[in-house]
């Protein structure tokens, strides 16, 4: 068995907002493991600045990992604890090698193109004009769950967007969910999501930066609406602290991010400990291309959850990897009539 990886830039159709700056492209890893006559292919996908191995060894450890990819998934996985996004890239390049096709490292109703899964419009941080023409175009494409990014024009332009939303469409018309990606002082939170709360919206994600375990505990106690925590999981490697948070903090949701936190064995952990504890849950891709995109939603179909997911940045690039995923009606899917066109 022989392993090897490559480098690819993603390139941004438009740059894209976020609280931690504008986005215009983002770097990603393919891992291909070959044997005997097969290939499996799995995808490393790294956000420089949030992710928790964005660290100056990273090539030399997909290297280590290439070098010693006869020590197997199970033995890697373990040895890539601080690798996050290593670890789903060896998850799906042993799960693409060992499948009958090399991209069905699942396979479901959702692969077999007869299911989809329910997604939100995502709506990127911007100017005015150009965050309420991404409303309207969501909308019109059927979206009936959108998450808009906040926390990054003055706080009263964006409760005019949301008043906007909702002077056309009601809650039971469009689930409104907002992510502040930590963007609020813990000592005015409150008071920003007892405002937020007037637009009837299923949930704010991360209103504080992480590490604040009491503050954050606090606000999900009195909080006025459904709190989700999201960059709270990066970097809790072991169970039992996974537990110690979700029972110090005691939110209302967490948001599982697999590059992120682990891979699907990481999102398994989360999940187990969630549904123990009472908490909701849901599932996001971390713009990864189309391979790891592809990967994450089969694993996310397969968990049977009912609430719209965080899945469908495929779009964004000008130069993804052409696949059958499709995004139709505020819903993801395989569309019979394309293919696959992966070059490694």
């Amino acid at each position: 068995m022989q392993a090897e990886y490559k480098k690819y830039v993603l390139k941004f159709k438009r740059p894209s907002g976020t609280s931690r700056g504008v986005l215009t492209t983002k770097e990603t890893w393919f891992l291909k493991i070959t044997n005997a006559g097969k290939i499996g292919i799995g995808e490393c996908g790294i956000l420089r600045g949030l992710s928790i191995d964005d660290r100056p060894d990273y090539k030399e450890k997909l290297q280590w990992v290439c070098d010693n990819i006869n020590m197997g998934e199970t033995m890697l996985w373990e040895e890539l604890k601080e690798f996050p996004s290593i670890q789903i890239g060896v998850e799906m390049a042993f799960k693409s090698l060992h499948a009958d096709h090399p991209f069905k490292l699942f396979p479901s109703a959702f692969t077999n193109e007869k299911a989809a899964i329910p997604i939100n419009g995502l709506i990127w941080m911007g100017e005015k004009a150009f965050m309420k023409s991404q409303i309207q175009e969501k909308i019109a494409q059927g979206f009936s769950c959108i998450k808009m990014k906040i926390g990054a024009i003055d706080f009263e332009t964006e409760l005019e967007l949301l008043r906007y939303i909702r002077s056309e469409f009601s809650s039971k018309e469009i689930e409104l969910r907002v992510d502040a990606n930590g963007a609020f002082k813990p000592e005015d939170a409150l008071e920003k999501l007892k405002r937020l709360s007037e637009f009837k919206l299923h949930s704010i994600e991360q209103p504080i930066k992480q590490g604040k375990w009491e503050a954050m505990a606090n606000l999900c106690q009195e909080t006025p609406l459904p709190i989700a925590l999201d960059e709270e999981l990066i970097g809790i490697f072991n169970v039992t602290k996974k537990q110690e948070l979700l029972q110090t903090v005691q939110p209302q949701y967490i948001i599982l991010k697999p590059s992120l936190i682990g891979g699907f064995k990481g999102a398994q952990e989360w999940i187990d400990l969630a549904e123990k504890n009472n908490i909701g849950w849901w599932i996001t891709s971390a713009l990864e291309s189309n391979v790891g995109l592809n990967a994450i939603s089969q694993f996310t179909y397969t968990k049977r959850s009912k609430m719209p997911q965080g899945l469908g940045t495929g779009s964004l690039y000008t130069n993804n990897v052409e696949s059958p995923l499709e995004v139709e009606r505020g819903e993801i899917l395989y569309n019979p009539n394309k293919s696959w066109d992966f070059n490694f």
